[in-house]
């Protein structure tokens, strides 16, 4: 089983307007409601790709109400912590014509300390049955920036894979914890490791500083793949893997379905190369559909002879 924490969840409101000015009127030609938060996508992606998953966090309100029910029309196992403030409500504005997106999140509802300790037995009892779980998402208010890396902690006492899918301080203490992956993408990995990167041979660089700040591998996002440094037959082992990348119909939630992807392979006993190999495809065919977390895995198929693996050298150690 698959865990996916979603402490920020949800309702993710998409609008496809042409032509979107601001300050005009518009009416929009097309428009999709789903539960979302990082998390959630990624349990989408991995429902769809047949794995066993069941999506946590937090819901409040009837907003979380609305978050539960979706999520269970979509016959995605949940089992969310009910809080006393209501659940956020995203907006997103697609225009077609350009491929533009912008999106409008709300900070979400404030945590109390009593209800984190509910979330944490909650996640606790969870974990008995499970192999992995992925945190990703922003934190809500109310909650401490250190609250993924204590709950890693606790896991790892119980042999669980941990996965990160985060920014800012939470990533940062997380990554202290010691998680097997962190997944940024380029701007979370340059506040991540304190410097911008200028050319391939940084990201190269950065994703082993990564690994030297705790986290066993890591995963870097950019607009045509990852940058990886993954762990095979315990060894460190760095890829670059790359796909030409497609006019996107929607690009947001693409970095979500990419790590659905990869958790997804790594929970079948896929290779490391293979595991990132999928994981482009599952981010590449995302950007095609409408809708954080939606993928066609027949479109994730035909993908997967397109992508470009390649191992790289090693660098000197940095530090």
């Amino acid at each position: 089983m698959i865990i996916t924490v979603t402490l920020n969840a949800a309702i993710d409101r998409t609008l496809a307007v042409p032509n979107f000015r601001l300050g005009r009127r518009h009416r929009t030609v097309e428009q999709r409601t789903m539960a979302g938060g990082k998390g959630v996508n990624i349990a989408r992606t991995l429902k769809t790709l047949g794995q066993p998953v069941i999506a946590t966090g937090f819901a409040g309100g009837p907003t979380g109400t609305r978050i539960v029910e979706q999520l269970t029309e979509e016959s995605i196992l949940n089992d969310f912590v009910r809080i006393r403030e209501e659940s956020r409500t995203n907006l997103s504005v697609l225009d077609p014509t350009t491929g533009e997106q912008t999106e409008i999140n709300e900070r979400g509802p404030a945590v109390s300390g009593k209800e984190l300790e509910l979330f944490r037995d909650k996640l606790l009892y969870l974990a008995r049955g499970a192999d992995m779980v992925v945190f990703a998402g922003s934190l809500p208010p109310g909650v401490e920036a250190g609250a993924y890396a204590e709950l890693i902690r606790e896991l790892h006492k119980l042999n669980l894979t941990t996965i990160v899918d985060t920014d800012g301080d939470p990533l940062r203490l997380a990554v202290r914890a010691e998680p097997d992956v962190v997944s940024p993408n380029v701007l979370e990995a340059e506040e991540l490791v304190g410097h911008e990167f200028n050319d391939d041979e940084d990201r190269t660089i950065a994703v082993r500083e990564m690994v030297q700040l705790g986290a066993r591998e890591a995963i870097m996002t950019v607009h045509d793949g990852c940058f990886a440094s993954v762990l095979a037959d315990g060894a460190p082992c760095l890829y670059r893997v790359s796909i030409e990348p497609r006019e996107p119909v929607a690009a947001v939630g693409s970095g979500d379905a990419f790590l659905a992807g990869y958790v997804s392979a790594r929970y079948s006993g896929g290779r490391p190369a293979e595991c990132l190999r999928y994981a482009v495809a599952c981010g590449s065919d995302s950007t095609q559909q409408l809708g954080a977390g939606v993928i066609d895995p027949r479109g994730v198929e035909k993908l997967l002879g397109e992508i470009e693996v390649e191992r790289l050298a090693l660098p000197a150690e940095v530090g």
